[in-house]
């Protein structure tokens, strides 16, 4: 049986964690390749918001190389969106022991 004032702090973790990961999804986080010649914005929902490509600094005929770019730039953006996620609820239920765990 649960202790009321565990049972409250299991509440109000459980209202930070909804807060933290609502405000995750409203940010936008930035992710760049080569040198900034490509360069995204993701929400944190992992929707891309934006692809901005400097032409004058890219051969517009290597398409493989674009997409290179492209991909690199947006798995930046990203790995930067998991660490938030990572960082900011590990900090919210740390000290929390959940059934099997050490």
């Amino acid at each position: 049986m649960l202790d009321p004032q565990m049972l409250k702090k299991l509440q109000k973790m459980q209202e930070d964690l909804k807060k933290a990961q609502a405000e995750i999804n409203a940010s936008i986080f930035y992710g760049q390749a080569g040198g900034s010649v490509v360069k995204v914005s993701v929400k944190g929902t992992k929707e891309i918001v934006s692809v901005d490509i400097k032409k004058a600094e890219l051969d517009m005929n290597d398409v493989e190389m674009l997409q290179d770019l492209i991909k690199a730039a947006l798995n930046d953006a990203f790995r930067r969106v998991d660490k938030e996620i990572e960082e900011t609820m590990g900090s919210l239920t740390q000290g929390i022991r959940s059934p099997g765990r050490f």
